[in-house]
């Protein structure tokens, strides 16, 4: 149970939630709008659809390479862990409406109305053209959360009316063994070798992102359900995740350079999650009122984030200035356009379902 410091304010405090998982959603979101906003000084940018500056930053990519293999997979596990959360305070019913109004209807308006914006702002800078492009773009992933949900929710029924089932006996059993919180990572390596991605970090809209997401979705929700044996696991475990992911990701950028196995990858990128999530449950499983606003408000920033983007980048990368200024004003912008619109939409109620937010 978590006790709150006297100085906290006893609204803030809620024992049965877990704190750290909102850190955690809140961080991996954050970095992914610094990821997107750094792909625009790659050269290669312009390939995945992002506008381009014309003198690149090279050096950022190992940086970029460190997060990239497990960015989306801790998204997809976090949520796996938020649908296990949800389902102990709602019937299925209910469950079903609010994964709808929370994931699918943000989706639906942002293919409609979201990614036309991106598409209006790259081709208005390449060809001159004003086009009207339905599409994805960033917030594919909510479409594939909302199918993890519909596929997932006769096992999450099946759950609630069987907590100590005996699969779940075993994974307890697992997690108390020295290293038992790894064989996690044969999941995701079963994943990668049989659909044998030729790239391992290509997961939008594709088959091994669907695929691989499915996997982590699922693992994080049974995990949770295990109860208090994971989360003494991934805390015991964090130092040694964290060893083990940075040494494989300075295997992969040297030795083995652009020829690691996937199956490699794959157990990097599990280290990396285990870390994450050791780390942030041996130090962030604590309320603040920080926290608080953050965790309202990363989810309408990570929808809004990417049309700021582009609008800023439309005016910005054609100016006679230094790839790094750039870079430092695209971040302080993109953010700070961000939470502003984030601040406008929030006081208008009947817009606040279309971004994500609680009416």
């Amino acid at each position: 149970m978590i006790k709150a410091a006297t100085t906290e304010s006893s609204s803030l405090v809620n024992p049965a939630r877990h704190y750290d998982i909102d850190w955690l959603r809140t961080l991996a979101l954050a970095l992914l709008i610094i990821y997107h906003v750094a792909i625009s000084f790659q050269p290669w940018a312009i390939y995945v659809g992002f506008i381009q500056n014309e003198q690149p930053l090279e050096f950022l990519w190992p940086l970029m390479s460190a997060i990239n293999i497990w960015r989306i997979p801790i998204l997809f596990f976090i949520s796996g862990m938020g649908l296990y959360f949800a389902a102990q305070r709602r019937n299925w019913k209910e469950l079903l409406g609010d994964r709808s109004l929370r994931i699918l209807v943000p989706f639906i308006f942002g293919y409609f109305c979201i990614g036309p914006i991106n598409a209006f702002f790259i081709s208005k800078l390449y060809t001159g053209k004003t086009i009207y492009a339905p599409g994805a773009w960033h917030l594919w992933f909510l479409l594939n959360i909302f199918i993890y949900v519909l596929l997932l929710l006769p096992l999450v029924l099946y759950v609630k009316r069987q907590p100590n089932h005996i699969l779940f006996r075993w994974l307890a059993r697992l997690f108390r063994m020295p290293l038992g919180i790894f064989l996690l990572a044969i999941a995701i390596i079963l994943e990668a070798v049989l659909l044998n991605p030729q790239e391992f970090p290509r997961y939008a809209q594709t088959a091994h992102g669907f695929w691989l997401g499915f996997v982590c979705f699922f693992l994080g929700f049974m995990v949770v359900s295990v109860g208090d044996d994971f989360w003494e696991a991934v805390k015991r475990q964090r130092l040694l995740s964290l060893i083990l992911a940075f040494g494989l990701y300075l295997l992969r950028m040297t030795w083995l350079a652009n020829h690691t196995p996937n199956w490699l990858i794959a157990i990097e990128s599990m280290a990396w999650m285990l870390a994450m999530i050791g780390l942030a449950a041996n130090y962030l499983n604590k309320p603040s009122v920080a926290l608080k606003y953050l965790s309202a408000a990363v989810y309408p920033v990570y929808i809004v984030h990417m049309p700021v983007q582009y609008a800023l980048s439309f005016y910005i990368t054609p100016l006679e200035l230094s790839a790094l200024l750039k870079l430092f004003i695209l971040l302080i912008g993109v953010f700070a356009g961000s939470f502003l619109l984030y601040e406008m939409l929030k006081r208008l109620r009947w817009i606040r379902p279309l971004f994500g937010m609680k009416w």
